[in-house]
Order: structure tokens, then sequence, then C-alpha cells
């Protein structure tokens, strides 16, 4: 699980249509506090495209059906998000995409 980043840069760097998304895709989950993996990239070090998808996709894993746990409503994913702005997510794309979703009157 924790090496299909990796796997998804060596897909996406050969084609070159796709190469450019390359490092956003190794670097998805990186944190904002640098413990994230593969390369423990802090901060603005990880590449701003990078930061917009970890957060997109913790958000879709949160409010999707998995084996393993509940779904989160999207309030709960939301709230998440919040709690995790700053360590794991950029403070400034969190607060944007929490805004996003909150000015969505149906949350879907």
């Amino acid at each position: 699980m924790r090496r299909h980043p990796e796997i998804g840069y060596r897909i996406i760097s050969s084609s070159p249509e796709y190469s450019e998304l390359s490092e956003d895709i190794l670097c998805h989950h990186e944190r904002w506090d640098g413990k994230g993996y593969p390369q423990g990239l802090p901060g603005k070090d990880i590449p701003y495209r990078a930061r917009i998808i970890a957060i997109a996709d913790a958000y879709d894993a949160m409010t999707s059906q998995r084996t393993y746990r509940k779904v989160f409503t999207k309030e709960e994913a939301i709230e998440e998000i919040k709690r995790c702005s700053g360590t794991q997510f950029d403070p400034i794309i969190a607060m944007k995409f929490v805004k996003a979703l909150e000015k969505d009157n149906n949350l879907q």
C-alpha cells in the first residue's frame, strides 16, 4: 500500500503526455509536517498540485465505503480536514477546500 505513490510515479512518468504530473503522484502522501512518505518532504517542498491531491484523496477516502471502517459523513470529513490542517495538509489549501465544500449547501 505504501508503495503506490512510487508505482504510480513510474507508470505516469513513462507517458509523455502525463509525465509532468508524475511528481504530484509521487508526493501525494507527503505531509505538511514532513511525516509523510515516500520522501518525508515538509511544507512547501511538496509540489503544489500534490498538496491539492492529498486533500482531495483524503476526502474521497473518508467519504467512500471501505471494508475496514465506517463511511464518514461529509460534515465529519470536513472536521477531519480542519483538524489535520497544518499537520497533514497545507493549511491554506485545506481552508480553501473546506470553504468550497461548506459553500455547497448540499455538501455533495
